[in-house]
């Protein structure tokens, strides 16, 4: 058999979504592609974390959308979804809220009907808040018993401070008063027209889009919602005692810019080289030379007003310091060795076919609209990422580790056990 040839895109040509400006002012965006028989349909509400009033109130609010309505129990919901193949899925970060609608096109009218309850009709019953919470408060204590987590959220606390919105951590013990009232009042306030846009991807003909128009276009009125962000209050290192554990959790980076900034991308080159792939500078050291870890990312993380440079890695209790001192020097290698074209085309590589792997299909590329919606541009957006990420250089590679990767501007947090045993 003969292996076929590799072709590395030079550019990638995205359809442009169409924007259809509903009565209530909710935007919806269309991304026909005929040849595949189904339809999602995602609503992306500006409804994350920053915006609860009460701890926990925005991931309680959008899981237990499905939990009953005024019409069905959540038994029923979930039935009405299995019977026609239909998936539902929630996913909830610190800006934003998405909730998404996957159907066979033949079905599309029972499953908008089912999201309609869902999404407009929510009855939040007292029972299944209940459950809710004892199930996450239970899942969360065990969770803050990693040292994984342990380091994630010192690390947050470190870049923006304690009492960022960006920051904070909530106790666990706070699922035991959040109320039905508080759930409500997330949603009444949050989930309306003004804090929505939608993005409709797949077979979409008259019918379809009507009905997904339709169904958009009953979400209330409201206002847009803002949060006040204070300036960040970054701390530079943080060390986090875990009493026995045989592993230490390491996170490296820094606050920097979130994706509209002109660096970006070449940052994200940047961290790419050092640990956005298995054979990455970092991979090749902690792990192929000395076996610290079984693996090591980085990567830049772009929230709505914030950005920043992150690495994570867990390694053996008793090499902690030495696996610190291995990941400073390779940093400071980027900083002070020009990379060779070889290592950075293989990175550009990467990179592309990445970006070609999250595109593959209707529901990736609605995927990459929403991301392209949320950064204030459009698709064409694409092509021009892929051509700066070409046209990055070693001395740019160089320059911009040097400019923003200097040792006494990075913060390090980590979670182990202090005596190195």
């Amino acid at each position: 058999m003969k292996q076929p040839p590799l072709q590395i895109p030079d550019t990638i040509d995205l359809p442009a979504a169409e924007r259809v400006a509903l009565p209530n002012g909710t935007a919806l965006y269309l991304l026909p592609a005929d040849e595949f028989e189904v339809l999602r349909v995602t609503f992306v509400f500006r409804a994350g974390t920053v915006h609860q009033r009460v701890p926990f109130a925005a991931s309680a609010t959008a899981n237990l959308l499905a939990e009953g309505s005024d019409r069905l129990t959540a038994r029923e919901i979930a039935e009405q979804l299995d019977y026609y193949g239909s998936y539902y899925d929630v996913s909830v970060d610190r800006d934003f809220v998405y909730l998404s609608f996957a159907t066979l096109s033949r079905y599309f009218r029972e499953t908008l009907a089912t999201a309609a309850e869902i999404l407009l009709h929510p009855a939040f019953p007292e029972p299944e808040l209940r459950t809710y919470c004892a199930k996450r408060r239970q899942e969360l204590a065990i969770e803050r018993t990693k040292v994984e987590t342990e380091a994630r959220e010192a690390f947050a606390r470190c870049l923006f401070g304690a009492n960022h919105p960006y920051g904070v951590s909530s106790p666990a013990e706070a699922y035991d008063t959040l109320a039905r009232s508080d759930v409500e009042a997330h949603y009444r306030r949050l989930y309306t027209a003004e804090n929505c846009f939608v993005v409709c991807s797949g077979r979409i003909g008259d019918a379809e889009r009507a009905a997904v128009a339709a169904l958009a276009g009953r979400l209330p009125r409201g206002t847009r919602a803002e949060v006040l962000f204070p300036a960040p209050e970054t701390t530079h290192e943080a060390r986090i005692a875990h009493a026995g554990a045989v592993q230490s959790s390491i996170r490296i980076g820094r606050l920097l810019f979130p994706r509209q900034h002109p660096d970006f991308l070449g940052m994200q080159v940047v961290a790419a080289a050092l640990g956005g792939y298995f054979g990455s500078r970092l991979m090749r050291t902690l792990r192929e030379e000395h076996g610290y870890t079984y693996g090591v990312s980085a990567a830049m993380v772009n929230f709505e007003r914030e950005g920043y440079f992150a690495l994570a890695t867990q390694v053996g209790t008793e090499v902690t310091e030495d696996a610190l001192k291995l990941i400073y020097e390779q940093i400071e290698r980027l900083r002070t060795e020009q990379m060779e074209e070889a290592e950075l085309a293989l990175v550009q590589n990467i990179l592309a076919g990445e970006m070609m792997r999250i595109l593959d299909g209707p529901f990736g590329i609605a995927d990459a609209t929403i991301e392209n919606i949320l950064c204030g541009t459009d698709n064409s957006a694409i092509a021009e990422n892929l051509r700066r990420i070409r046209a990055v250089a070693p001395a740019d590679v160089q320059r911009l580790a040097a400019r923003y990767l200097r040792r006494e501007d990075l913060v390090t947090a980590v979670a182990g056990d202090p005596s190195g045993k």
